[in-house]
């Protein structure tokens, strides 16, 4: 399974952002993804995840409301929208897929590289 993360970029707090991730993986609708940062000196977080459906999600608490996960089986695509961004949201964020369950993070077996996100003040 190859995953491929991009969307990032600069953004000015209160604003929005998309990133995507592309899958190379012809089953890909049968995986649960998930979104996954890293901040500087700080260790990676689980973010957001969706299951295989699209139709169940699962979120951090402070990214509650401003963030939705969602998925595109048909272009192997999953997607976060970031939006109402704050400072503390700049990290390098990843995504991966699982064979299990959308909301444990320790089940996430595949990963792609991440992207950059940063959000000025």
């Amino acid at each position: 399974v190859q995953l491929q993360a991009s969307g990032g970029g600069l953004v000015q707090a209160g604003g929005s952002l998309r990133l995507s991730c592309a899958v190379s993986e012809r089953t890909f609708s049968t995986y649960d993804m998930g979104w996954f940062r890293q901040a500087p000196g700080k260790e990676r977080e689980f973010v957001a995840g969706v299951g295989w459906s699209g139709l169940s999600t699962w979120y951090e608490d402070s990214v509650k409301g401003r963030f939705t996960i969602s998925r595109d089986n048909a272009k192997n695509t999953v997607f976060l929208q970031m939006s109402s961004v704050k400072p503390e949201d700049t990290a390098v964020y990843y995504c991966a897929a699982s064979r299990t369950d959308y909301r444990i993070a320790s089940l996430y077996d595949y990963w792609g590289q991440g992207t950059l996100v940063t959000v000025s003040s």
